[in-house]
């Protein structure tokens, strides 16, 4: 995986373009400025753009917005500190494929890396209320009640944590079960609900209201 950053923060580039460089990610260019990230994307052509949405001059809506009229299927995901719903949305409006948190863990940023890849879109598991709210009603009715039906009461123990935007570590740690037994749950609860991506499971329980959080506390 080919990957060119564009960060104005000089602190928080390096240490990216280093973690991801230890996982075997070739980082091909890591830029402060969106201008610099214009010429680089048009030498290098990446296989993924990782995009701050703060930065001066031209900022990473404008310049996704640019990319996006250049290039129109090339993969790119912001990744910023900003939970703001506007911003998501505006995000995703604008064609990113990706909306990442800066403070994510490096495992769960690498697997959304290689989901953006392959043309799937991604929003930190933080933020699936926040998508749940911006696209209101659309996803309600997608999903058939038997659909959920069909999920065991485990099942749907882990759909709720996935709701509250929680990693598979920690699912874990909170059922007291392994890694490993929370990822083939989260297979099945993707496989029976016909989802692709945890956020899209986790926007449908909010939407549907299936997760009280009292129900969560007595759970775990």
């Amino acid at each position: 995986m080919r990957v060119l950053l564009i960060d104005d923060h000089a602190l928080f580039r390096c240490g990216l373009q280093e973690l991801l460089e230890r996982r075997g990610i070739q980082v091909i260019a890591a830029v402060g400025d969106g201008e610099t990230g214009l010429r680089r994307i048009a030498e290098t052509a990446p296989d993924v753009v990782l995009l701050d949405m703060r930065m001066p001059g031209l900022d990473g809506l404008q310049l996704l917005r640019q990319l996006r009229a250049l290039y129109p299927g090339m993969p790119i995901a912001m990744l910023t500190t900003s939970a703001d719903e506007r911003d998501v949305i505006d995000s995703l409006q604008s064609g990113a494929q990706g909306y990442l948190l800066k403070d994510m863990e490096p495992d769960t940023l690498i697997a959304a890396l290689d989901e953006i890849v392959q043309g799937r879109t991604v929003v930190a598991p933080e933020l699936a209320i926040v998508l749940a709210r911006a696209v209101q009603g659309e996803v309600t009715g997608t999903t058939p009640t038997d659909r959920i039906a069909d999920l065991t009461p485990r099942e749907h123990e882990i759909l709720c944590h996935l709701a509250e935007g929680q990693s598979n570590k920690a699912i874990a740690r909170r059922l007291n079960i392994s890694d490993g037994t929370v990822k083939l749950h989260v297979k099945s609860i993707l496989r029976k609900l016909e989802v692709h991506s945890r956020v899209e499971a986790a926007v449908i329980a909010v939407e549907r209201g299936l997760c009280e959080r009292g129900a969560l506390r007595d759970g775990g």
